[in-house]
């Protein structure tokens, strides 16, 4: 574990301990399992986001996807009676290919992320809430489908604790990109491209195809997180549904040491940076905080994590000079 990263588990306990003396309800296991589902269903975008981040882009249009995958997998499995393998399939499927999409876009086109991520956003909103005519998505009366509802909702008793699945998930995920971007050539091409992009292609790496990848990985991992997320909440309104994820996404991966000049970050990073943001808006609604007030947490959290990144930066860049 990085020290970084180690820092940030420090930070968690830290700020779990002090919650816990606040409001001892935070310790109770219906709680702490919520807590659990949030970071499970919240932690896997979170990782999405880190791999564009990495290679100097930004996405900011994963709530939009989250919506308008999520209201497609729904429809799929309840009004067309696609069997939910083959509809997870799709759904997953046509997150890969609006990865493809900005990917493309970004590289072969030479348009900013920004830019193309926030008309992303606008578009798949819009067409979330056109395709359901605005209307709300769901399961309807006596629609089940006890299977899927169990890998994707269902938690485990594991020694007298309720395991939320969604955390199961997430820890497969981690594992599988950890390895991907911490322990092979590829993600060494990642970190390469993040950090002098010009340099990388010098140094023989198809920069386009690296970029490309990172946000295949992302639209891919989105998808998967909006069929989590849409059996977690059993409906969704297309106006709303998955509204500012991107800024949590963003706040995990800058939480979890994601530069956003790119070339820096990692997996446990972000997953700790995910906890740390679920374990503050837990103690905010314990406290009986304004929801609203949610969002000016996140904004202060982004703020503080980019100011300690520039002086990080400015602190490596005088010790480098002096040595």
């Amino acid at each position: 574990m990085r020290k970084k990263d180690l820092s940030l588990l420090v930070l968690i306990l830290v700020v779990g301990a002090v919650v816990a003396s606040i409001n001892p309800r935070f310790l109770l296991v219906g709680n702490l399992s919520n807590i659990a589902n949030q970071v499970g269903l919240f932690g896997i975008f979170s990782i999405a986001e880190a791999f564009v981040i990495v290679v100097g882009g930004i996405e900011l249009s994963v709530g939009s996807v989250i919506a308008l995958l999520g209201v497609l997998f729904i429809d799929l499995i309840v009004n067309h009676d696609v069997n939910w393998v083959a509809a997870v399939g799709i759904t997953i499927a046509g997150g890969l290919a609006i990865g493809v999409v900005h990917g493309t876009l970004v590289t072969r086109m030479r348009i900013q992320p920004f830019v193309v991520t926030l008309c992303g956003l606008l578009i798949y909103r819009g067409a979330a809430r056109y395709y359901t005519e605005d209307a709300t998505a769901g399961f309807g009366f006596g629609a089940s489908f006890p299977t899927l509802e169990w890998l994707t909702a269902g938690r485990t008793n594991v020694l007298g604790f309720p395991l939320p699945h969604s955390v199961v998930a997430l820890i497969i995920v981690t594992a599988v990109t950890w390895v991907l971007l911490h322990r092979s050539v590829f993600g060494r091409y990642l970190y390469a491209v993040g950090k002098n992009e010009e340099a990388a292609r010098y140094s023989g790496i198809r920069a386009n195809r690296v970029v490309i990848s990172a946000y295949i990985i992302c639209g891919g991992l989105t998808a998967f997180s909006a069929i989590l997320i849409a059996m977690y909440t059993r409906s969704i309104s297309p106006a709303v549904h998955g509204s500012f994820y991107e800024l949590y996404a963003i706040a995990a991966a800058v939480l979890g040491g994601c530069s956003l000049r790119g070339g820096e970050g990692s997996i446990i990073g972000v997953v700790l940076g995910t906890v740390l943001l679920q374990v503050l808006q837990n103690l905010v609604n314990l406290l009986g905080i304004p929801s609203s007030l949610n969002f000016a947490v996140m904004g202060t959290v982004i703020l503080i994590g980019v100011l300690a990144d520039q002086y990080l930066v400015q602190r490596s860049r005088r010790a480098t000079t002096t040595g």
